[in-house]
């Protein structure tokens, strides 16, 4: 699209984080199609009072005419993060989904800010390397196709050294770590990318961590503490209740000094390639394990089975951007079903490093519902039950083997 057919007076709305790709689209937009920007920062997590100031005035130095912060931590919470906890969810085993998640919720309030500034014309600044693009414009051809969708970082493809030295030159503001680091953060966490996670073989230095740094080099003496849950929900720290974000946000400031959390994920990306980001993510790591041993203690097995069976798409399908699709509701719907008796506490014990959960407890425990004392009592059955029941589950494998020796004697004997 040329400057001269979009020259005027609609604005274009930037989807704005403050990283280096969409510090350079501010002057960048103005410059290469005439229009004024609006920079808009969708807040779901991670953004305090000092970190907000500087955020807007940041994006004004840039040339944006105005700035707007929307606070969206609590439908963040409602819409997607309480279902990745009833799901335990985790990508590769490993990762808790720290930022792709937020994607949807993002494009949905940008859109929303569009339309209410009377503009058609939104930007972002994800690359045609990464999954970001993908997130953005499913969510946005899906909620809001009417919007045009600018991508110059991705359709140009400019490189992080040139976004630099186009800003350096106009003597504007270069965000923190320049170029060397990609840095999002969210309620859920924070993920790191930088050259070393470009192959396969190391790690990021030390000072390129944000909440974990040095939390290995400095000792900290043990910490225990509880987390209670109410039908699956995170309520209260220490006895103290809480809403479900601000004990996210409490929960993290106490446990990222610990180094809890920190890890490097190697996986899929949504367009078939193998990509590797390192996360931190402190307050999801201590959920998550949390809320699987609470649900060990009161769900059934075949609950367990098939609530993993769904979670693990479901994490797929956030994770690419595809939260609007209605199976994430019927999947959703039976999370939310599985909860019922997800109530209770459990105490964890924090070490450098290291995260543990010495115990938990709830008036729907399954343990102590029975009489028998597993490894030391018979409870509702006798020892002669037990025997049988033996028998009885042993009669498959008695099966198989039979079947095969007397396949084996038949054909010997021809």
């Amino acid at each position: 699209m040329s400057t001269a057919s979009t020259s005027g007076a609609e604005p274009i709305v930037l989807a704005y984080s403050g990283g280096l790709d969409t510090s350079f689209l501010v002057p960048w937009l103005k410059e290469t199609y005439g229009r004024p920007v609006i920079t808009v920062t969708v807040d779901t997590g991670g953004i305090d009072a000092e970190a907000a100031r500087t955020l807007a005035e940041r994006a004004r130095a840039l040339g944006a005419i105005d700035h707007h912060q929307v606070d969206a931590r609590e439908p963040y919470f409602e819409q997607v993060l309480r279902f990745l906890i009833m799901g335990n969810v985790k990508r590769g085993q490993l990762y808790p989904l720290c930022v792709g998640a937020e994607r949807v919720m993002q494009a949905q309030t940008i859109a929303h800010m569009a339309r209410k500034l009377g503009t058609r014309m939104i930007a972002h600044g994800c690359t045609a390397a990464g999954n970001d693009q993908v997130r953005f414009e499913v969510a946005m051809r899906t909620l809001a196709p009417d919007l045009e969708v600018l991508a110059p970082v991705r359709d140009r493809a400019f490189k992080r050294a040139e976004e630099l030295a186009f800003l350096k030159e106009r003597a504007l503001p270069v965000p923190p770590f320049g170029a060397a680091y990609s840095i999002n953060r969210g309620l859920w966490g924070v993920t790191i990318g930088g050259q070393e996670t470009l192959t396969s073989g190391g790690s990021i230095p030390e000072e390129a961590w944000v909440l974990t740094r040095e939390a290995f080099s400095r000792a900290r003496a043990p910490e225990t503490h509880t987390i209670a849950f109410e039908r699956g929900r995170p309520t209260s720290l220490d006895g103290r209740s809480l809403t479900p974000v601000a004990l996210i946000e409490a929960l993290e400031a106490l446990t990222a000094p610990f180094g809890i959390g920190r890890g490097i994920h190697l996986g899929d990306t949504i367009i078939g390639t193998k990509g590797r980001v390192a996360f931190e993510a402190p307050a999801a790591e201590v959920l998550l394990s949390a809320h699987r041993e609470l649900e060990k203690l009161v769900l059934t097995p075949r609950q367990q089975r098939i609530k993993d069976l769904v979670a693990q798409p479901y994490g797929d399908w956030v994770h690419e951007g595809q939260l609007l699709d209605p199976v994430c509701r019927d999947i959703e719907a039976l999370l939310e079903s599985s909860q019922e008796r997800v109530s209770g506490t459990v105490r964890i014990a924090l070490r450098p490093g290291n995260l543990f959960i010495e115990g938990v407890e709830s008036p729907y425990s399954l343990m102590s519902a029975s009489k028998g004392v597993y490894g030391e009592a018979a409870g509702e059955w006798t020892p002669q039950d037990a025997l049988g029941f033996s028998k009885i589950v042993a009669l498959t494998g008695v099966f198989h083997r039979r079947a095969g020796e007397r396949a084996a004697g038949g054909a010997g004997g021809q």
